[in-house]
């Protein structure tokens, strides 16, 4: 009895583990260059107060992704179908075209920070370096299947979550100050751009419409409610699992950049990412700025894929189509969104600020696709018996109201 239970234990841990993919896919888009930015913009210019912004973005990821997935599974259409199909053809435009720009915004600066991290390394300037991401990014796009791309993402995350760990291991950092950081809300004086694009870079609009379309590359049988109900667990944990690990490496993020070059409010805001990287030289040793380096070029690397991803889904759910690479729309959708974000790079005369704008710009999209998002899956006529609970549209609203909330403070700073 006992080898029996602890046979179908192993074989549980076995499904789980087969079922992860789709979770680390979407991590990775936010732990992307944007983030980097974000994150050491927080840390050099205010130490761990801003930490609990990462806590609470993450913790309104959790139930936001989990929530689009859901819509995947129990409809077998992602996001932008789903509004293609059951919202009126002029609003569903607007919708699904501002989540557009959030891609291109997204790419772009995934791209950007690829190339700053070749230019750390090799010295190649950064509009070379952009379309040279650009190539790596599309080839991939094109080429591998979904499997073939998780299994490469996973790679990227585990590399980069372990130079992080290596950066935080030669760091002297306060972990009392970190712990108070985590929890306790903090707006210090002129905290709240960042504010806003650590909420953007973690919080992604991209992510929720590419969540709802990967979950379903896993294939069942959508009749079979007993599938359903498993495929919701497991999406459940690899969400959950994903989520935290994401969290963990933006958390390191902010540490790393208050440890080292936090000065009590007396030094300045890091505004280049070249620069943080030479800063940790005579504090961590050269090692440190190389890892830093590498690390920011897989991120790079990673999350453009996911990016162009993003936008062929989204494209494609314009024309009520699945993402398929093989569709002149999906084709179309990864190309305009890559593209465009590389376009955009050639006139950027000061990268940092690209990333940091351009995360602002995903949290000043983020409640549109967000209320779309409460829309269709608080809809029985969308989800039938998987319909949002009341507590759940309780949650995602109370989410949408705090988003909302932040961008409308950011016009009064």
């Amino acid at each position: 009895m006992k080898r029996k239970f602890q046979n179908q234990s192993k074989n549980k841990t076995f499904d789980f583990l087969r079922y992860l993919g789709p979770g680390l896919l979407v991590t990775v888009g936010f732990i992307d260059p944007g983030n980097w930015a974000s994150n050491i913009a927080a840390g050099s210019g205010f130490g761990y107060e801003l930490l609990w912004m990462v806590t609470l973005s993450t913790i309104m990821l959790i139930i936001l992704q989990h929530n689009a997935a859901h819509l995947g599974i129990a409809t077998g259409l992602c996001l932008s179908e789903a509004a293609s199909r059951y919202i009126q053809r002029l609003l569903k435009n607007i919708i699904l075209l501002s989540a557009m720009l959030a891609a291109v915004a997204t790419a772009m600066a995934e791209m950007l920070g690829g190339a700053i991290a070749l230019q750390m390394l090799f010295r190649i300037p950064i509009k070379i370096g952009s379309m040279l991401i650009l190539a790596v990014s599309l080839l991939c796009a094109f080429t591998n299947a979904y499997k073939r791309i998780e299994k490469l993402i996973i790679i990227f995350v585990s590399l980069i979550g372990f130079s992080f760990l290596f950066e935080i291991g030669i760091a002297k950092i306060d972990w009392g100050a970190a712990a108070v950081g985590w929890v306790k809300p903090s707006f210090p004086a002129g905290s709240m751009p960042v504010i806003l694009s650590v909420l953007g870079a973690v919080v992604m609009p991209h992510n929720l419409f590419l969540h709802s379309e990967i979950i379903q590359s896993r294939q069942w049988n959508l009749e079979d409610d007993s599938v359903i109900k498993q495929q919701l667990k497991y999406e459940f944990k690899d969400t959950l699992f994903s989520m935290i690990i994401g969290w963990a490496i933006n958390s390191a993020m902010i540490l790393m950049a208050a440890a080292t070059l936090y000065q009590g409010g007396n030094g300045r805001q890091i505004d280049d990412l070249t620069v943080a990287g030479k800063m940790l030289s005579p504090l961590m040793g050269n090692a440190a700025t190389v890892v830093f380096a590498l690390a920011l070029l897989l991120a790079g690397i990673s999350s453009s894929i996911t990016a162009g991803m993003a936008g062929g889904t989204i494209f494609s759910g314009i024309f009520n189509q699945p993402y398929d690479t093989k569709t002149k729309e999906t084709k179309a959708g990864i190309l305009l969104t890559m593209i465009l974000a590389a376009v955009v790079i050639l006139f950027i005369s000061q990268p940092f600020k690209g990333l940091i704008y351009s995360q602002m710009l995903l949290a000043i999209q983020l409640p549109i696709t967000i209320f779309t998002q409460i829309y269709l899956t608080s809809s029985e006529k969308v989800m039938g018996k998987y319909v949002n609970s009341r507590r759940l549209n309780f949650l995602l609203l109370v989410i949408a109201v705090i988003v909302t909330g932040l961008n409308i403070a950011l016009l009064f700073v």
